[in-house]
């Protein structure tokens, strides 16, 4: 069977319907499409049988189409048995008087194209020029970059988001948490407590003869001793307190959870021996101090964030009066 009725040769039919198949009156693959051949391959195609390559999971009747039990003239639908995620469908018509001459399928592939492309390694080539498929399939790339690159830039957008939030609660200098910052902490730690939470120890850290140094050694050198400061500081809290640079020489600590007045003492101690050891700067030690004021969440019936901190004031300010490079907790009384 070389030619179809009225002289058209498979290859001319190739030509036009890349992925038909030509069946026998018994479903032997007589003549093949060039795309469908590839597909089917490696291997002879023509003279195996359709049900080899091909699963057919529904053949469905045009209106007129009366003998349902016959193919001819149906929609059909098809899955590849060499790649059963790969789905085909199509139509079927007789080809002679009565289907003398077998049966003609012309297939596509539907929504399974951009999957066959990539499987099959297909080109534009491998379809017909009057193919939408190829139209379709570029839609669909040019969607998936669309989207691809609206993905990017919505990152990069929330990306920018988070390095300005960033940036607008952080020190500069010492890329500690700022003023800004440290307020929204306490405020939302003083929530916690009213609500059950656990308790919290405010403490104001100030430089001593940090001025000196400025004076000096000019204001790099002084730079370098803050970010020194701000270090140590940094080491000597835990994960989840908060370390705050809130003026030019002046810091403050949230310290979170149950601390006891004499461990806050001997963190207190601790911190200012830590600050009094000398920092190296340009060959030339830099010597500071510190003194350091504490307001503890547990003195107060209802902490407030601006009683607390007041009263770490006044006692960071009784350790400057008491001969500065001192630890000062707010008595409990004085905070009724």
């Amino acid at each position: 069977m070389s030619v179809l009725q009225g002289g058209l040769s498979p290859a001319a039919l190739g030509e036009l319907m890349p992925m038909f198949l030509w069946l026998d009156r018994h479903g032997v693959i007589c003549a093949a499409g060039p795309t469908l051949t590839k597909i089917l391959g490696p291997g002879p195609v023509v003279g195996t049988a359709f049900e080899s390559h091909f699963h057919l999971r529904r053949a469905r009747a045009r209106r007129h189409e009366q003998d349902e039990t016959h193919p001819g003239g149906r929609k059909l639908i098809l899955m590849l048995l060499s790649h059963p995620e790969i789905g085909l469908r199509g139509t079927a018509v007789e080809v002679g008087p009565a289907g003398a001459e077998g049966m003609l399928l012309n297939l596509t592939f539907g929504i399974h194209l951009a999957d066959a492309v990539r499987e099959f390694g297909l080109t534009e080539g491998d379809f017909a020029t009057s193919d939408l498929a190829i139209e379709l399939l570029y839609l669909r790339e040019a969607k998936a970059a669309v989207m691809d690159e609206l993905r990017a830039l919505n990152g990069r957008l929330e990306e920018a988001r988070r390095a300005a939030e960033r940036q607008a609660l952080t020190d500069p200098l010492t890329g500690l948490a700022n003023r800004r910052a440290f307020d929204g902490a306490l405020q939302k730690a003083v929530r916690a407590q009213t609500q059950g939470g656990a308790p919290f120890a405010l403490v104001l850290v100030d430089l001593d003869h940090f001025k000196q140094v400025n004076d000096r050694m000019g204001h790099a050198a002084g730079d370098q001793v803050l970010n020194w400061a701000a270090g140590i500081l940094t080491e000597e809290v835990r994960r989840g307190d908060v370390v705050a640079r809130t003026g030019g020489d002046e810091f403050v600590l949230l310290l979170r959870g149950a601390i006891d007045r004499a461990a806050l003492q001997t963190l207190g101690r601790r911190m200012i021996a830590r600050l009094e050891e000398p920092c190296v700067v340009d060959g030339t030690p830099c010597r500071i101090s510190a003194s350091i004021g504490i307001a503890f969440s547990r003195d107060y019936p209802v902490p407030e964030a601006d009683r607390m901190l007041a009263d770490a004031d006044a006692a960071l300010y009784d350790s400057k009066r008491g001969g500065r490079g001192r630890c000062s907790i707010h008595a409990a009384g004085a905070a009724a």
